[in-house]
C-alpha cells in the first residue's frame, strides 16, 4: 500500500509541477514577442565606457545620456511567422542595450532594437509574416542602404524601472545610421 501512495504522491508532484510551469512558459513567450532564445550578454571588456553605442556590423549609432555610461549590449533574435499557417519563416538580430545599474533582482528596461534585412522589412509591412501577437507591427527607428532598424511592439509593456527614460531617450531620435 505504502508503494501505492507513494506513486500516487510522485504522480501528483509531478502534475504540480507541469501546472505551474506550462503558464510562466507560455507568458513569457508572450512577453517577449519573439523565440525564446537565451540571451547573451555582452562580455565585460564589451561594457561600453562612452555613451554612444556604434554597431559596425549592422552600421548605426545610438546616442545615450551620460547616465547610460557602462552600458552592457544583450544580444538574441527575433523570429517572424509566416501570416497563414505559423510556421516560423524569418529571423534576424535582436540587440538591447542595458542601463549599467540593471540587475537580475531589480531589472531596468533596455533599449530594444530589432534589426531587418530591407526585404524583410518589406514582406513585414505586406503582412507576408508577423512577430507576436501584439496587433501592430515593429515601428521603424532608421535605416541604412542595408538594414532597418525598429522597436519592437510592445517593448515596455512590462513598465521595467527606466521605462519612462528609455521612452524619453527614443523621443530624441538617438539612432543614426552609419
Amino acid at each position: 500500500m505504502k508503494k501505492k501512495n507513494k506513486g500516487i504522491a510522485a504522480l501528483l508532484l509531478l502534475v504540480a509541477i507541469v501546472a505551474v510551469s506550462v503558464p510562466a512558459i507560455v507568458s513569457a513567450n508572450r512577453a517577449n514577442h519573439a523565440e525564446q532564445v537565451v540571451p547573451i550578454v555582452a562580455q565585460a571588456n564589451q561594457v561600453q565606457e562612452s555613451a554612444v553605442y556604434e554597431n559596425t556590423q549592422y552600421g548605426f549609432r545610438f546616442t545615450l545620456p551620460d547616465s547610460w555610461k557602462g552600458y552592457t549590449i544583450v544580444t538574441d533574435k527575433w523570429t517572424g511567422q509566416d501570416a497563414t499557417d505559423g510556421k516560423a519563416v524569418e529571423s534576424g538580430a535582436s540587440i538591447g542595450i542595458r542601463h549599467p545599474e540593471w540587475t537580475a533582482d531589480k531589472p531596468r528596461q533596455d533599449i530594444p532594437i530589432y534589426v531587418f534585412t530591407i526585404d524583410q522589412w518589406n514582406a513585414l509591412q505586406q503582412e507576408k509574416f508577423f512577430i507576436g501577437a501584439a496587433p501592430v507591427g515593429p515601428s521603424e527607428l532608421t535605416r541604412n542602404d542595408k538594414y532597418v532598424f525598429a522597436l519592437p511592439a510592445r517593448y515596455n509593456f512590462a513598465y521595467l524601472d527606466g521605462y519612462q527614460e528609455v521612452e524619453d531617450i527614443l523621443k530624441d531620435n538617438p539612432i543614426q545610421p552609419l
